[in-house]
């Protein structure tokens, strides 16, 4: 059956002269409803995007796209867009994510995870005069996300629902996860700056991708995202190396109220935040929009979960949840 969209990206491409005629082949989808196309012609590429308006707006990722290139971070740039039709003609960042080549050349890892801690420190530092047009990660939003862990993976995939005293708990947890992001300086957030979004590129690596919703938040956010990463893992002793030379890069704008220990709890707990999350996504994309792959990623983003929790003693009521109930029940609901 003929593609109504793919149609229309054809005709519309066929006015700009540098593109028409070109290829089109499926590049990637991802989480949300938007797609990707390679436009190819001759030794040229282009990326095409497809954003159904009805259901995605592609003004951030214009805007953001805008920002990152006047902070010097190689991010595809918008070539012409079509906001009505929800299509944008983007410059292509190639074909190699960073969790490809990670799976093929582990020994590659310092490298490529030194050149994103720096274009995440040039984010931070580049990025505060852009801050005051993102939307604030704040108390409503931290706590809507963590809500999605417990109706969405809990309740409805694996069925666990709280009494009044376990809620209780979950509310302490939630109140100490919130609190912890909020204690910290804030900065521009990518908020979704791991592997599967960058691109290795020879120039100015990495190349950096799906970046609009992008907000002004806590400054281990994206670095949690990097170094805890729900596709790849990596040894503590070597994510705490890592994030330790972040820290020392920053240390002088972070201020002395904020020494290694304070770094490393809010680096931490901000992981806790992000991976439960990440898990409550995963079993929505499961359950509501039937992209059911991502339940597989579910167990090693909680494991992180479980690693931290166990050290922190308000968090005690999560490790048992997770411990005790949530993973020996996705075990046996996934054999």
């Amino acid at each position: 059956m003929p593609d109504a969209r793919v149609q229309a990206i054809t005709l519309w491409l066929q006015q700009f002269d540098q593109v028409s005629g070109a290829i089109l082949t499926p590049a990637s989808e991802d989480a949300s409803f938007r797609r990707y196309f390679r436009a190819s012609k001759g030794n040229k590429s282009w990326i095409v995007m497809d954003a159904p308006p009805e259901k995605e707006d592609s003004r951030p990722f214009v805007k953001i796209s805008h920002y990152l290139q006047q902070m010097n971070l190689n991010a595809p740039r918008v070539i012409e867009a079509d906001l009505a039709q929800g299509f944008l003609l983007l410059t292509d960042l190639g074909q190699t994510q960073y969790l490809e080549t990670l799976n093929e050349d582990a020994k590659s890892s310092d490298k490529l995870y030194a050149d994103a801690i720096d274009a995440l420190i040039r984010m931070q530092s580049n990025g505060g005069v852009f801050q005051s047009q993102l939307p604030a990660y704040d108390d409503e939003l931290l706590r809507f996300e963590m809500s999605l862990f417990s109706d969405w993976l809990c309740a409805t995939h694996l069925g666990i629902t709280f009494t009044d005293d376990e809620q209780q708990q979950w509310n302490a947890v939630c109140d100490v996860l919130a609190d912890n992001a909020l204690d910290q300086p804030t900065v521009f957030v990518h908020r979704d700056f791991h592997s599967r979004n960058l691109m290795r590129t020879n120039a100015n690596n990495p190349g950096i991708l799906d970046f609009q919703d992008a907000v002004c938040g806590p400054y281990t956010y994206d670095l949690v995202s990097l170094l805890k990463d729900c596709y790849v893992s990596w040894p503590p002793d070597q994510v705490a190396a890592w994030a330790l030379s972040f820290y020392r890069e920053r240390q002088s704008a972070l201020g002395s109220a904020i020494d290694e220990d304070k770094f490393f709890r809010h680096f931490h707990l901000m992981g806790v935040q992000r991976q439960l999350k990440a898990a409550g996504i995963f079993a929505r994309l499961n359950h509501r929009d039937g992209k059911a792959g991502y339940m597989r990623d579910i167990p090693l983003t909680l494991n992180y979960v479980v690693a931290i929790a166990g050290q922190y003693k308000e968090l005690s009521f999560l490790s048992a949840l997770l411990s005790e109930r949530v993973l020996p029940q996705l075990l046996r609901s996934s054999t």
